[in-house]
């Protein structure tokens, strides 16, 4: 049995993970990571968990065989608890939910879970292990110190830079968090002046051509390529934009690879850019990013694969 973590507003790319193992027999739990809490019940021992549903199904850790880690969500409190015991009540049900995870650290994971919380906390890390393996990246400054970002700017950015942040600031329509970038020049570098409440990562802006979304499965790359050469966050803006499959030069791929293999990441979604003067830039991976508009606008056999890899290691796992 395949356990698949996700959250309750999680739909399209997990039905189709479904309906591919549904067509080969093979079994699978949903377990919705914010509805981990008091409406399942819960009892870990040594080695071992149970859950046991709303509907007072009973599923016992046991029996799966491989974990794909689709989305982790903020757990869900009680509408009527008291606002004084909520934190209590989230930190707690956070640690039960860690300790459940660790009863399954022998099994094959998509992705290891400890490489994919370094990778994705720290996106400064990302860029250095990227230069390392041979990828181009944006000049990066990650600070607090108006002065030094002022300087940065001048002399590393002609005057005209990327602002973001490390986390996350807004939600797509389905509410998944997104993050979103503001160009910083001499119109608006006047607010500068709060950085300190609030670090910001800090990029050249870079003329682009368009932006690729890349999922890599285990070295292999289905790429789409979106007509977005004017706006900083495609996801954000949602002009008249279209996808379309691009295919990566080798050498690109072949660095990548190297990239996500001392990462200890057998799947992420990849963004770069090509910039107008015909340099691929990568900018980040996100061990749990989106892949839907790909395999819907293009047809690419995403939920297959990641099911098929899963398949493989549990296979691997048995002999």
């Amino acid at each position: 049995m395949i356990l698949c973590i996700t959250h309750s507003q999680d739909f399209y790319t997990i039905d189709l993970f479904f309906e591919y193992l549904n067509s080969k027999n093979i079994s699978y739990f949903r377990l919705n990571s914010d509805q981990l809490n008091h409406s399942q019940k819960l009892s870990i021992t040594h080695g071992s968990f149970s859950i046991t549903d709303a509907d007072g199904n009973r599923t016992e850790s046991t029996d799966f065989t491989a974990v794909w880690h689709r989305k982790s969500w903020e757990i869900e409190c009680p509408m009527d608890l008291d606002k004084d015991y909520q934190k209590i009540f989230i930190s707690e049900y956070e640690s039960l939910r860690a300790n459940m995870y660790r009863m399954l650290d022998h099994l094959p994971w998509i992705n290891p879970l400890e490489n994919e919380k370094k990778a994705d906390a720290h996106k400064m890390y990302q860029l250095q292990i990227a230069k390392k393996n041979g990828l181009k990246i944006p000049a990066t400054l990650f600070s607090n110190d108006e002065d030094e970002i002022l300087k940065f700017i001048k002399e590393k950015c002609n005057n005209k830079a990327i602002a973001k942040l490390h986390g996350t600031i807004s939600r797509n329509m389905n509410g998944e968090s997104l993050i979103s970038t503001t160009i910083i020049d001499e119109n608006n570098v006047e607010h500068l002046s709060d950085i300190m409440y609030c670090p910001m990562i800090f990029q050249p802006y870079i003329e682009k051509d368009y932006e690729l979304r890349i999922v890599y499965i285990d070295g292999e790359y289905f790429t789409g390529k979106i007509n977005n050469s004017k706006n900083t966050d495609w996801r954000i803006v949602r002009d008249d934009y279209f996808w379309s499959a691009y295919q990566l030069p080798r050498n690109i791929e072949n660095h990548l690879t190297l990239m996500m293999n001392e990462m200890g990441l057998c799947f992420g979604a990849i963004d770069m850019i090509k910039s107008t003067d015909g340099e691929y830039y990568f900018l980040e991976v996100n061990p749990q990013g989106e892949w839907g508009m790909l395999q819907k606008e293009l047809d690419f056999p995403i939920a297959e694969r990641i099911a098929d890899y899963l398949l493989k290691r549990i296979h691997t796992n048995e002999q």
